[in-house]
């Protein structure tokens, strides 16, 4: 009986012991309620086994009284509301997430910041590589987008308007770039590399033209939230295509369920991004602010936006289980 009760519970210690220290966190994300409900299914099966073994009654005791605690703590109703949960996601998981998955960010950024070198250097240079980007009548409506002339609005009405078509049009990009992830990556692949290029193209275009520092102008703002989300878009379209095709030896939707509680965090960020992207783009990039102030302006947002990528969730305080990479 003592060989039969130190078989059974060797291998299983570690991970019993594992799900109690989830059971009496005060706070988990989500991947740890994830890691919760897998833990209480796999305890109750143990303690059935036991039972069936006629284990030690202090064997099964303690596995029902743990089953029990992991019950009450996954179905119990949590204290903290949808809401601060979804920012909490948002403001400090997004961040963590995002430092766990940096090479496939590292790499959306290179092939989305590469052709925009290739594109804003060859139209800077020679005007018919603009020509071969972008079709004659689109360079013609990016000069009269950048002209003095119309670059302040000036209407409050406008600026809202503006807005709201700003987050419906960058989050469309955003979510295209994601979604065709699916596809193996090659979705996302194509629409960082082709984005990428034709953003470069149309500030080199601008620029040989003599209306580059209109363009500045008016992207200095938004530019941080608005082209680092698109990348952090492909990152997550890129880790979606890595679920789909390298799966360890899972099934297709048990890889994807691995991975969902990384997209989930990666796709509330670039939500949050692109929203701010938009609000800054409609009620702040045309408006009659001096230049300078425009640009010192838009620095603050880059600082902002790396401030939060590298510190962001670092530390959650004692609810949240201390220090957190």
């Amino acid at each position: 009986m003592i060989a039969d009760r130190d078989a059974f519970v060797g291998p299983r210690r570690e991970r019993w012991e594992s799900l109690q220290r989830l059971a009496d966190r005060d706070r988990l994300d989500a991947d740890e309620w994830s890691r919760l409900a897998r833990g209480y299914r796999s305890v109750c099966a143990d303690l059935a086994k036991a039972r069936s073994l006629d284990l030690p009654d202090d064997v099964q005791g303690y596995l029902d009284d743990l089953a029990g605690r992991a019950h009450n703590r996954l179905y119990a109703v949590r204290p903290v509301g949808f809401g601060r949960s979804l920012w909490t996601e948002t403001v400090s998981g997004f961040p963590r997430a995002l430092r766990a998955e940096w090479r496939f960010f590292g790499l959306a950024s290179a092939l989305f910041y590469v052709p925009f070198l290739v594109g804003f250097v060859g139209a800077l240079l020679d005007t018919s590589f603009a020509a071969s980007v972008l079709p004659e009548g689109s360079l013609q409506q990016l000069e009269s987008m950048y002209s003095t002339e119309d670059l302040h609005r000036g209407s409050a009405g406008a600026d809202a308007s503006m807005a709201g078509f700003y987050v419906f049009n960058n989050v469309g990009i955003a979510f295209r770039t994601f979604a065709m992830g699916v596809l193996a990556g090659l979705g996302s692949l194509f629409f960082l590399v082709y984005n990428g290029l034709v953003i470069g193209t149309s500030a080199g275009y601008l620029g040989s033209v003599g209306m580059g520092f209109n363009l500045l102008e008016f992207v200095s703002g938004h530019s941080a939230w608005e082209l680092t989300g698109v990348c952090v878009a492909g990152a997550a379209g890129l880790r979606l295509g890595w679920a789909v095709v390298v799966t360890d030896g899972r099934t297709l939707a048990a890889s994807l369920s691995r991975a969902a509680p990384a997209l989930y965090r990666l796709v509330l960020g670039v939500t949050l991004m692109l929203c701010v992207a938009a609000a800054i783009e409609g009620f702040w990039s045309a408006s009659p602010v001096p230049r300078p102030v425009k640009y010192g302006f838009g620095l603050v947002q880059w600082v902002i936006v790396i401030g939060w990528f590298v510190y962001g969730g670092r530390r959650m305080g004692p609810a949240g289980g201390g220090t957190a990479g």
